[in-house]
């Protein structure tokens, strides 16, 4: 379900939706209907997809929903074998094997191959095919190892099962010619299993610290048939909601406003007293959560403010009900823009650049450390139960803020922090990249986040398999440096 509505959107989530229960009727756990069955499934799921779409919803979006279902124990074994190889026996290998390899450390990963034409999703591979290609990966990888193998006439790895295969049947990489002992995994072992900890708490994990995709929670049937029965009434919600945000933007009413249709406010510490810096406006300083980071702060503060973005899309700064600017990522052209803004009212920075979803902060931008104002800083965090408000697919950006205010029960917390002196003038620049670094370290202990060194393009780069640049901002950047 995850794959069908992240890369195939919501009617070809609905179709498997629909289909399952066929599905279910016509092909049973026994005699091998289960593994037939989620075959069904993932063809239902994928035929027709573009191959790269497909690919880039198993590298950004499967990891979290395989992270919350992994074991520790499982991490641990991984850990202790010299090589490990992870085995689907019914998931398509491009759909975990970025978790699989990336986060939980395994060395390669065997399990169904997609058929595809054209870099389009055509179907599955047959077993023997699939094999084949599983075949090429491992002597690649373990080829002395399965030389010797063959010469002993047995292998010398050891093998772990889970219990309740289909049929009884398991796959071909545990029989006595690759594995010299096989260990099953009871239902009894499973229910005492640990979860895998998101963070990396578990040794050799490495943490989610991004992930992408629409979908907030883990797509099971029912909860998939909650969710399509909610979406009319979400798509009205958002609606209302984002009319009113723009009609009553500051104050109060906002905070009632949402109250009413759904969207819990808690706002700590106060913003009004923060002075500002040679009689301008006064900087605020947040971390990014979502898009609608300087409108809440606006309706906090209780007056307008101006926010300045890099990736806005021309939707969203249509509706928004403050004033943006855009930036152009040119460092000195930057600087002197948000100066002027900042002359002429608040400013609302978000020195990250790019959102982030998880208990974590990147590294914060040293440029509003120079624009020599008092820098107040801002602790965020926005919390969703159905759909995420951000996305990396530059052709949904513009729907952010509609996912966002979809959800039942959005909540946004707002803390005021004391404010910190600018950075004094200094050619090198260490004096801001300190400011910020004690900025991001306030904000992430008001918010218990950790911190990180990572930017928009490390995000991107896992992600979207780019840097992150924006088209519009590039050229405006290259526009102005062949102007000097």
């Amino acid at each position: 379900m995850v794959v069908a509505v992240e890369a195939g959107g919501f009617l070809r989530g609905l179709l498997l939706l629909l289909v399952y229960p066929l599905l279910c009727l016509l092909l049973g756990d026994g005699d091998g209907g289960g593994g037939a069955r989620a075959r069904a499934m993932a063809t239902v799921a994928l035929v027709g997809l573009e191959e790269r779409e497909v690919a880039r919803v198993g590298r950004a979006v499967m990891p979290r929903f395989l992270m919350a279902a992994a074991a520790a124990e499982g991490a641990e074994a991984v850990r202790a074998a010299r090589r490990s190889v992870a085995v689907s026996a019914t998931l398509p290998r491009v759909m975990v094997e970025a978790f699989l390899r990336e986060h939980v450390g395994v060395d390669a990963v065997v399990g169904p191959e997609l058929r595809s034409v054209a870099g389009v999703v055509a179907g599955i591979m047959d077993d023997a095919d699939a094999a084949r290609v599983a075949a090429r990966r491992l002597r690649a990888l373990l080829g002395d190892e399965m030389d010797q193998g063959e010469a002993d006439g047995a292998g010398a790895a050891v093998g772990l099962v889970g219990e309740g295969r289909s049929g009884g049947t398991v796959h071909y990489l545990f029989s006595r010619y690759y594995c010299k002992e096989t260990f099953t995994a009871t239902e009894a072992d499973k229910r005492r299993w640990r979860p895998l900890p998101p963070g990396g708490e578990c040794g050799g994990v490495k943490p989610l610290v991004f992930h992408d995709g629409r979908l907030a929670f883990p797509p099971t049937p029912s909860a998939a048939l909650a969710m399509y029965a909610y979406l009319p009434f979400g798509v009205a919600l958002a609606v209302s909601r984002i009319i009113a945000l723009s009609l009553l933007p500051y104050g109060r009413a906002t905070f009632l406003v949402g109250a009413l249709t759904g969207v819990h406010y808690r706002l700590v510490g106060a913003g009004h007293d923060a002075a500002g810096g040679g009689g301008g406006g006064r900087l605020y300083v947040c971390n990014h959560r979502t898009l609608l980071d300087p409108i809440v702060v606006a309706a906090a503060l209780g007056k307008p403010v101006t926010a300045v973005t890099y990736s806005l899309s021309r939707v969203s700064e249509m509706i928004a009900p403050i004033r943006t600017a855009r930036l152009t990522r040119d460092r000195e052209e930057d600087r002197r823009s948000m100066a002027a803004l900042l002359a002429r009212g608040d400013l609302v920075v978000c020195p990250e650049g790019t959102t982030c979803r998880e208990g974590y902060l990147l590294r914060f931008s040293p440029l509003f450390a120079e624009l020599g104002a008092d820098v107040n800083p801002v602790a965020l965090d926005a919390r969703v139960d159905m759909f995420h408000g951000t996305s990396t697919t530059p052709a949904a950006k513009w729907m952010d803020p509609f996912y966002f205010m979809m959800n039942p029960k959005p909540s946004y917390r707002v803390e005021f922090l004391p404010r910190a002196a600018p950075a004094p003038a200094a050619e090198d620049g260490g004096d801001s990249i300190r400011v910020a670094n004690r900025v991001q370290r306030q904000i992430g202990e008001a918010l218990g986040f950790e911190l990180t060194g990572m930017t928009r393009k490390d995000k991107y780069m896992m992600l979207a398999g780019n840097e992150g640049v924006v088209a519009a901002a590039a050229a405006a950047a290259a526009t102005i440096k062949a102007s000097r």
